[in-house]
């Protein structure tokens, strides 16, 4: 059995919190990402009765079908209230934007930005914003959809019709760089869907990762809502020296590095006027000599003032990351209870596995956090952080330890041979740093925990994390005994890439035993409960079955869990329901007990986060169904809503 690329690759008063009449009106349920739906319609006592209400498929597959190998499906739709045309909207993987009756899944309107093809950048895109303008009474763009695509444009439309608002920007659309600038093709676009706080729209950025060492800094940008006027920046790598920051970062690594971008979804609390935003690692991913210092503002969540971009407070989950440990998920906004208060908190999860719980307000640790020894040994001219931060009393997400000792196989012969593997490997914890020998990477870049987040339900202060378990194995080559390396390697190759301005490729490649199966104990993704008020994990169950991932498929399931990228949904109903893993399966667990209730094999994966609605008296569940360039399974566009039967009359 090969793991394909997917594994190689690495990898509250002021939020709208979930209530009993509110629908799907954000990219993952409320402005503070909770994933959480009061609907009950559909419950743990009769999900085993939910069926295809109906399918809708754009088309893409088959007109874009020479680049959807490059592509990735994991769009959520969202609903649109009635003033605003009450549709289903969703942005395609190749950014057209499209309104569907929610009932029915007929296609009302369709907006195709035709965006460049060009570059090696995969091409995605998450979700679409909604925007009412309380200036406008009901005239052309009172209500908007805002979305930014693959080629660096931030375009707005009218809800109701899916045309452009001429007043924003030049015709509808804003230009995501300068001329100064510039904009090379395939370098950084966007990925997950611009937030609006107040009237402010505010975007981040996908870099391209792992090829160069100079890559576009990660530029958060906020713009009039109503004009597109651009009303200020952030900057995660300093421009000069005045910034904040710039003693973390000189000014030859400024010149030399890039990204710290935000590519994770962002959260907004309107009312506090704050939005939060998770950065990811400086470029180039696993090589930092260049850039010496803590490169403080990557690595980090960043809470700036809505209105002005003013800095509120931030923490850095990784110092002078080496890992490409981005910070991937959006940010929790949540109302903890504690000694019987209620406390606005955020929670951040991250590849490493680590949950942080901060004070929305203040950035004050909820939970205890400590920075520990981490170790040192490194590629000569590299500047290790001597110390990392770690969340000391919740839950960790996945076992960081594995040795000789612990090497799972199906048989004693390649449970041996795993041993071995394991025992010759530079092996000395989280937060090993690659050097010229094999190194132990566990998690990988794909975590722990990745884009599709958490959920949470507020009354139960229940936090449920579908997680990535299996270890990889890397190591930094020099590059001129290199051989040129490819960026998206075929299914089941060693990903091998030459990181330009910098003398190494990195080499990653899954670590596995003869059989091809992952040297560590399953389950090799799962799905885990923890309750954040005591701090205590409910449950935890394996995430998937790897009978498709066999060298030829079984006729049966095997729940050892599966490398899974997309989130879950909870709601009142006392469910979880989730797509994510390489077995095309979309499953509804209770909530409670994280016990299995019902299953539906799919088209093709659905990577993405599913949502829920209701309409005409039946509650829907909505889930994208595409495939994932990384997964080098069969790919789609499929839009699949489920129901309970309609009741006769």
């Amino acid at each position: 059995m090969k793991i394909p690329r997917a594994i190689l690759l690495l990898g509250a008063c002021a939020v709208t919190l979930p209530v009993a009449a509110q629908d799907w009106s954000y990219y993952r349920g409320d402005q503070g990402g909770s994933g959480f739906s009061a609907h009950q319609q559909i419950s743990s006592d009769n999900v085993e009765g939910l069926a295809v209400a109906w399918q809708y498929r754009s088309g893409e597959a088959e007109t874009f079908a020479e680049q959807l190998p490059r592509s990735a499906l994991e769009t959520t739709p969202i609903l649109l209230p009635e003033a605003a045309g009450g549709h289903l909207v969703f942005c395609t993987a190749f950014n057209q934007v499209i309104a569907l009756n929610p009932e029915t899944g007929v296609e009302r309107w369709r907006f195709d930005p035709k965006i460049s093809l060009a570059g090696d950048r995969p091409f995605k895109c998450r979700g679409v914003s909604w925007w009412a303008d309380s200036a406008n009474d009901g005239e052309l763009c009172g209500q908007r959809i805002f979305t930014a695509t693959h080629d660096r444009r931030l375009i707005a439309l009218d809800a109701r019709n899916g045309k452009l608002c001429a007043g924003f920007g030049n015709k509808g659309t804003v230009k995501l760089y300068t001329d100064e600038e510039g904009f090379v093709p395939g370098d950084i676009g966007s990925v997950s869907p611009p937030v609006v706080i107040n009237n402010t729209i505010i975007v981040g950025s996908a870099v391209v990762d792992f090829v160069r060492a100079h890559t576009p800094r990660g530029t958060v940008k906020a713009f009039d809502a109503r004009s597109g006027a651009l009303r200020w920046q952030f900057e995660p790598i300093p421009l000069d020296a005045t910034a904040p920051n710039a003693g973390q970062w000189p000014v030859d690594a400024v010149a030399a590095s890039g990204g710290a971008n935000a590519w994770a979804p962002l959260s907004v609390d309107e009312a506090r006027d704050l939005v939060f935003i998770p950065t990811g690692a400086p470029s180039p991913d696993y090589y930092g000599a260049l850039r010496p210092g803590d490169n403080r503002y990557a690595n980090s969540l960043v809470v700036l003032r809505g209105s002005t971009g003013e800095m509120v407070w931030n923490f850095q989950f990784v110092h002078h990351d080496v890992w490409d440990y981005d910070t991937p998920a959006q940010p929790m906004l949540i109302d903890l209870q504690r000694s019987g208060k209620s406390i606005p908190a955020v929670v951040q999860l991250t590849k490493q596995g680590f949950v942080f719980v901060f004070h929305r307000e203040t950035g004050e640790p909820l939970f205890p956090i400590l920075e520990k020894p981490v170790p040192q040994l490194a590629v000569v001219g590299e500047h290790l952080s001597p110390t990392q931060p770690v969340s000391t009393e919740l839950p960790l997400l996945l076992n960081h330890n594995l040795n000789a000792e612990s090497a799972w196989g199906l048989t004693p012969w390649d449970r041996g041979a795993c041993a071995e593997k394991i025992a010759g490997l530079n092996n000395q914890g989280l937060f090993t740093a690659l050097t010229e020998s094999p190194t132990l990477m566990l998690p990988g870049s794909l975590g722990g925990a990745n884009w599709g987040g958490g959920v949470f339900w507020p009354e139960r202060q229940q936090l449920v994390i579908n997680v990535n378990t299996a270890p990889f194995v890397g190591y930094l080559k020099p590059t001129s005994s290199a051989e040129t390396g490819e960026h998206l390697p075929p299914a089941g190759k060693t990903m091998r890439i030459t990181m330009a301005g910098t003398p190494y490729t990195v080499v990653v490649e899954s670590l596995l035993s003869p059989l091809g199966i992952p040297c560590s104990e399953p389950p090799w993704g799962k799905l885990m409960a923890i309750d954040l008020a005591k701090g205590e994990v409910l449950w935890q169950k394996p995430l998937g079955s790897v009978h498709e991932m066999a060298p030829l498929p079984l006729p049966f399931d095997i729940n050892w869990g599966t490398p899974n990228l997309g989130g879950a949904l909870m709601t009142a109903g006392n469910l979880v329901f989730i797509g994510a893993t390489m077995d095309r399966r979309f499953r509804a667990f209770s909530a409670a007990s994280g016990e299995m209730l019902w299953q539906h094999t799919l088209p093709v994966d659905a990577t993405a986060s599913p949502m829920t609605y209701q309409r005409g008296g039946r509650q829907y569940v909505v889930i994208a169904a595409g495939g994932h360039h990384m997964y080098q399974r069969s790919m789609g566009d499929y839009i699949i809503a489920f129901a309970l039967p309609a009741k006769s009359n």
